[in-house]
């Protein structure tokens, strides 16, 4: 049996395939065993070490506090960098040069510069040059950074999902008189959300990791950060790296599951045959088309050449 994108594989590539995975999962399994091992001959595998992530203080006092800081800023760098990411990015498809050549300056700019770098910057300016105080200080710069960096990237992405669309779109959308920012709002942006999603995903679950970065350097109270307090009392830094990485890899799968969920359910949503749209309707999308360009006559529709009646697909 054949695939449009392959042919399958025959008896002698089934037989390779197979033998293929024995040899890497047997690797796999060397490799975990002699993680083991070497864990065990260091002594981190005692249950002295362990036995703090059994007890509610180390949670309450360290892990879930850092957890809500790290939640809190990646939250707000999201929120903040989704809807300019989109506006910098429909801004550099702009048709006039003094809207598209800025965007483009500013999204080459900040996305040219580290995102640690820029969380120092903001840093040392909200230190100097407003009134944050010290406390809240690591959590302004930190998002900040984040902002910067992140909405230059969305921008980026938002403006390939455009481009990927088929030209027809917009050429029709032209021929039934739509100008370009109702082309935009109602016929491209959301075709492209779904093409963009994925890569869309990628770059929030680099929010939630970047900010370990104001952890390291600037002293921002996330998970890695208060990680190291509690490994520095209880003497585990293995085992309170271990943890971490496991809360990370479960917030971000939790992430990456909603943003898959939520595709799958757009491209349910967006499968239809096809609605018929009154002139009533098609002038509230469009009053200029409504007897310019469709008529409102017989079957020929008068000098516009359609009837009181088309077909959208919604």
């Amino acid at each position: 049996m054949t695939s449009v994108l392959y042919d399958a594989p025959g008896p002698r590539a089934k037989r390779r395939n197979i033998i293929f995975s024995v040899v890497f999962f047997a690797l796999l399994a060397l490799l975990l065993w002699w993680v083991y091992t070497v864990m065990d001959d260091k002594g981190q595998l005692e249950w002295a070490l362990w036995k703090p992530f059994t007890q509610s203080e180390a949670w309450t006092t360290y892990l879930l506090p850092g957890l809500a800081d790290t939640l809190k800023a990646a939250g707000l760098a999201m929120v903040i960098a989704l809807p300019l990411g989109a506006f910098f990015g429909i801004s550099r498809l702009s048709d006039h040069v003094w809207v598209r050549i800025p965007a483009g300056a500013v999204i080459e700019f900040f996305r040219a510069i580290p995102v640690l770098l820029l969380m120092l910057f903001a840093n040392e300016f909200y230190s100097r040059y407003t009134d944050v105080s010290s406390e809240d200080r690591p959590l302004y710069a930190v998002v900040t950074g984040l902002v910067l960096y992140n909405a230059s990237v969305l921008a980026e992405i938002v403006r390939a999902g455009i481009l990927s669309l088929p030209k027809g779109q917009t050429e029709a959308a032209h021929a039934i008189g739509l100008r370009k920012g109702q082309t935009m709002t109602n016929i491209l942006l959301p075709q492209a959300v779904t093409a963009m999603l994925p890569a869309i995903v990628t770059q929030l679950v680099v929010i939630v990791k970047d900010t370990a970065l104001g952890g390291v350097m600037i002293g921002f109270t996330e998970l890695l950060n208060t990680r190291g307090t509690l490994a520095a009392n209880y003497a585990n830094v293995i085992p309170s790296f271990i943890v971490v990485a496991i809360i990370y890899i479960i917030v971000n799968f939790i992430l990456t599951s909603f943003a898959g969920w939520l595709e799958q359910r757009l491209r349910r949503s967006k499968r239809s045959t096809g609605a018929v749209l009154g002139a009533d309707e098609v002038e509230e999308l469009n009053p200029a088309a409504v007897g310019g360009s469709f008529g409102t006559g017989g079957e020929g529709g008068g000098p516009g050449g359609f009837g009181g009646t088309t077909h959208v697909r919604k």
